[in-house]
């Protein structure tokens, strides 16, 4: 099988298809390759947080300066939580969003003083974070537990279905011209006279330009052409419990250990945070009952409510990330037209700009907002 376009994109999950479509809707000539089937990675793994704020862990270990230097990053988030907004009817699908806010719970006093320069930061690129009291986090928030002295909350952040997105994308590209190719491992990218042929495990594809939004996978292909790109890859699990009557109505975090909690629209409580899972003999990722324990009873410390509401599965993530937490957008130096699109642990959120700004910069060589900060020079 021989395919030939004017733009492949290989990677088929939120940022690949939200690529694709973009692209397709310029009227390109663009197809899409996928190793498995779309959505199976990353971006359909994830419990469909909507992230509009800088994360606590990393800002606590790797200081206020690193996170200045997110700023970047972080408004690429804010800017792709107003279009998420309208993405539903944009796309023709309900992606079961919500926007609610997110709810950062802080235990201690130390806590607050670290959540109010956070806080300042966030406000400093317009984002209209603000601290709570305990009072006020008791009224936005009676489930949490009064042993909390206060915390944050970000008014942009919130949900969606993560199962429905990237085929969403997908779709809409298909119905401006896009093409999709599932189950085609790309093995190799070979610059061929003024192309690029891109060999799969099925049959090869021809194009002038090529978009690498693997996640995981772009460490490999980056060593393939002679490029270090370092992104990580570590399994995290999340777990699900039975439907109950709902009452969380925010995207909960916490400031002492690893926590996301939220409700879906089915009633379940999704309670996750990063924990890792573990690896078995044969080198697969499953469930780390260890990580599960403390997970759980962090939730329970932060909610105590949910002591008698029973765990009925667990899965297992993707967690992809950069050294600096910031995504990639950018060209190849040596490889002229072929780029590299990704976001690291947020990229669910990202993705309805990350798609944009990657075809602006394929299409056009240049984006209306600054990306060099996501330059892979900074490496």
């Amino acid at each position: 099988m021989k395919e030939s376009f004017d733009i492949v994109i290989i990677g088929g999950g939120a940022i690949g298809t939200s690529t694709l479509y973009q692209l397709s809707k310029s009227g390109a000539n663009v197809a899409l390759l996928e190793e498995f089937d779309l959505n199976t990675q990353a971006s359909g793994r994830n419990a469909g947080s909507l992230h509009g704020q800088i994360q606590y862990e990393p800002f606590e270990e790797l200081g206020i300066e690193w996170a200045k230097t997110f700023l970047h990053g972080l408004a690429i988030l804010a800017d792709s939580l107003a279009i998420w907004k309208t993405l539903s009817a944009e796309l023709e699908v309900d992606l079961e969003v919500s926007s609610n806010g997110g709810l950062m719970i802080a235990e201690n006093g130390q806590n607050m003083r670290h959540l109010e320069k956070k806080v300042e930061l966030e406000n400093s690129i317009g984002i209209a974070s603000r601290m709570l009291s305990a009072a006020e986090l008791q009224e936005l928030a009676p489930y949490i537990s009064k042993k909390m002295v206060g915390g944050s909350i970000s008014p942009i952040e919130g949900k969606a279905n993560p199962l429905l997105l990237a085929p969403a994308f997908a779709e809409a590209a298909k119905r401006k011209g896009g093409k999709v190719f599932t189950n085609r491992k790309v093995t190799a990218i070979v610059r061929d006279g003024a192309r690029y042929r891109i060999e799969t495990t099925n049959g090869h594809f021809t194009a002038a330009k090529v978009v690498i939004c693997a996640n995981a996978g772009i460490p490999a292909l980056g060593q393939g052409i002679g490029v270090n790109i370092p992104i990580d890859d570590a399994p995290v699990q999340v777990s699900v419990t039975e439907q109950v009557e709902k009452f969380v109505h925010h995207l909960v975090y916490f400031t002492s250990e690893k926590l996301t909690f939220k409700q879906a629209n089915s009633g379940s409580l999704l309670i996750g945070g990063g924990w890792p899972a573990r690896y078995n003999p044969d080198g697969d990722p499953i469930l780390n009952p260890d990580s599960l324990r403390r997970n759980l009873r962090v939730a329970l410390k932060v909610v105590p409510k949910i002591a008698d509401i029973r765990v009925i599965r667990t899965w297992i993530g993707v967690g992809n990330g950069t050294p600096d937490h910031n995504p990639i957008i950018d060209e190849i130096a040596s490889m002229p037209g072929v780029y590299v699109g990704m976001y690291p642990y947020m990229g669910f959120t990202a993705s309805p700009l990350m798609g944009r700004l990657i075809s602006e910069l394929v299409l056009t060589g240049r984006t209306e907002r600054d990306i060099s900060p996501f330059a892979l020079s900074r490496f």
